[in-house]
């Protein structure tokens, strides 16, 4: 019988495990990967730090950072370059920077609004004007982001503004995704001031000098990897991995029990950090009614592809982070990023590192091309949007099918429903980016409160 089993899933399986450990609770971690940490994975060619999945995490959300502190990376932090944080759109062929002072969607500036050739004045008349709505009242019901944004500012800035900035961060369709839980802080606006805007200002106002200051990514300087390479050498000694699928689970009497390579192994606790979809599975005979609503949560798939240019050869000016590609304008290409000028340290002088992201919920079949056409199509788009004729020294491909959570409308109260079901039976938790939020600092808060539950449940009785 061994204390705990964590099912999978990446930098919420790690940092369960790390938080178990620091609570001098052993471990038994199941991964069917050949690598722990899930979907960040980093590696240098070239001189260049390449991520094969996330590249940093709000700096605004301190779990990521707390974690980095704990396993004694907090020296190899770094900040994104913002003295040079431009993103472009493409808009009727042409590259348009957003506009100054735009968070998220929400103007907080009126000249950079004015004068942007992104939006029509009919767009820019209704953010304008969007300042002076009533005051708001309760929380509405669950809507789409689209119905959102377009109640606030209008069709054209769902197209132009929103799409894009969610769809490399989701790969999902504004139309689809549910507001209260993607931007749970502009609704929290929306109940308090009516107006997103006149809320916006207003927090930026009390906000304090050093937050005003703050980068809004962190990220470390050798890559994500530092960390997951870390948090798997202070568990080591006192953690058991198991490689392999987990391909069935039962609840027994005094615990869990799961089938992997044909054996069964127990435990008094579980933490399920994998997929939903793969919990459900796993939940699906001792527990039919988890196993559907975990099903219910639908899953994008993404890719990237990291292409390394000779600097002295190159001749497009990347005076930005990069470009993203609203769906109206779309052919594959989602977005890019320009590496080198959101975070210098990643990039020698003499490289260029154009990152670019492809799939999404629109476009999974695209995983499924091979790596020649995958590079061709970056390619050809990179030729149309940029006007990037040069040759790549180096490609860098990764695929994830299904690997982005996504939040449709209904999220939360089909999270609540699970988590009611989960509460009722002792010693299992979930975690990951299926529940409360995608990013890295996100994922380790999840990992954190499942250890500090089965801590405090095994404090409660010895």
């Amino acid at each position: 019988m061994r204390p705990v089993i964590v099912v999978g899933g990446g930098i919420s399986e790690l940092a369960t495990a790390y938080y178990l450990t620091k609570a001098e609770i052993p471990v038994t971690l199941i991964e069917r990967q050949p690598h722990l940490g899930g979907v960040i994975t980093t590696e240098i060619v070239d001189g260049c730090v390449i991520e094969g999945g996330p590249d940093s995490f709000l700096a605004a959300k301190p779990w990521a950072m707390d974690l980095i502190r704990e396993v004694g990376l907090e020296s190899e932090v770094i900040g994104s370059n913002d003295r040079l944080r431009v993103t472009y759109v493409r808009r009727k062929g042409r590259l348009v920077p957003l506009p100054d002072g735009l968070m998220m969607m929400v103007p907080t500036k009126i000249l950079p609004l004015v004068t942007t050739p992104l939006l029509s004045w009919k767009t820019k008349l209704h953010m304008g004007l969007e300042l002076f709505r009533g005051a708001g009242g309760d929380v509405r019901p669950d809507r789409s982001v689209a119905d959102f944004v377009e109640d606030h500012y209008g069709r054209e800035a769902v197209d132009y503004l929103a799409e894009p900035l969610l769809a490399g961060v989701y790969g999902g369709s504004p139309s689809e995704l549910s507001v209260n839980s993607v931007l749970t802080r502009f609704v929290e606006l929306e109940a308090t001031y009516g107006s997103l805007t006149r809320g916006v200002l207003a927090v930026r106002r009390k906000a304090s000098a050093a937050a005003k200051g703050a980068p809004l990514f962190r990220t470390l300087k050798g890559g994500l990897a530092q960390l997951t390479g870390a948090i798997e050498s202070i568990i080591g000694a006192k953690t058991e991995v198991l490689r392999g699928d987990a391909e069935r689970l039962e609840r027994t009497a005094g615990g869990f029990r799961v089938r992997i390579g044909g054996d069964w192994i127990e435990a008094e606790h579980l933490v399920l950090a994998c997929q939903a979809y793969q919990s459900g599975a796993l939940c699906d005979e001792f527990e039919p009614k988890l196993s559907a609503l975990l099903n219910q949560i639908p899953y994008s798939s993404s890719m990237t592809v990291a292409l390394g240019y000779d600097r002295s050869a190159f001749a497009h000016p990347l005076n930005g982070f990069g470009f993203l590609v609203p769906e109206a304008e779309r052919e594959r290409l989602i977005a890019c990023t320009w590496v080198g000028t959101k975070f210098p340290f990643r990039v020698p002088d003499s490289r260029v590192v154009l990152r670019c992201f492809l799939g999404g919920a629109s476009d999974a079949k695209v995983l499924d091309e091979s790596d020649e056409s995958v590079t061709g199509i970056a390619r050809a788009e990179l030729q149309r949007i940029m006007g990037v004729t040069e040759t790549p020294v180096f490609t860098r491909i990764t695929r994830w099918p299904r690997s982005m959570a996504q939040y449709t409308v209904g999220h939360a109260t089909r999270v609540r429903r699970i988590e009611e079901i989960v509460a009722g039976i002792p010693g299992l938790s979930l975690a990951g980016n299926a529940y409360h939020g995608i990013g890295i600092p996100d994922c380790v808060r999840m990992g954190k409160q499942a250890a500090e539950a089965i801590a405090a449940r095994r404090a409660a009785n010895p």
